[in-house]
């Protein structure tokens, strides 16, 4: 095995997921912009979304993770790592479709912030109506 590249996407996040066979003397590292994911996500659920899964396909420490991620929040950045995990896991063993289809890994969220209309303070807000 060469090496794995696939993409995540959420909200504005972008991530970009290399999948390696893990390095003599490492446990699996994952590696998010050239930190440990735990020091990049400090909060404990996040670190859980990003490495669920792994968990979900039962190879966690097997592979080395490297990923870049640009755009969006914390919260956008760990579900665009997780989708692009699972997509790459997927690449690697067709058997790992099921159990992660079935966690809801595989699925891309489309939500997106709505535009700004002109007339309106907000997206769908309204001014207050004044009949007089």
């Amino acid at each position: 095995m060469e090496q794995i590249n696939k993409i995540g996407r959420r909200k504005t996040a972008v991530a970009r997921i290399y999948l390696r066979e893990k390095a003599e003397g490492s446990e699996g590292a994952v590696t998010v912009n050239r930190r440990d994911y735990k020091k990049y996500f400090p909060v404990p659920h996040i670190q859980q979304k990003v490495v669920q899964p792994l968990e979900v396909a039962g190879v966690v420490g097997l592979y080395d993770l490297y990923i870049n991620v640009d755009g969006g929040g914390i919260k956008g950045q760990a579900e665009a790592i997780a989708l692009g995990i699972s997509r790459a896991l997927v690449d690697l063993n067709e058997e790992f479709r099921q159990p992660l289809k079935a966690a809801g890994l595989l699925t891309r969220d489309p939500r997106k912030v709505e535009r700004k209309k002109y007339g309106q303070p907000k997206a769908r807000k309204n001014f207050q109506f004044s009949k007089r």
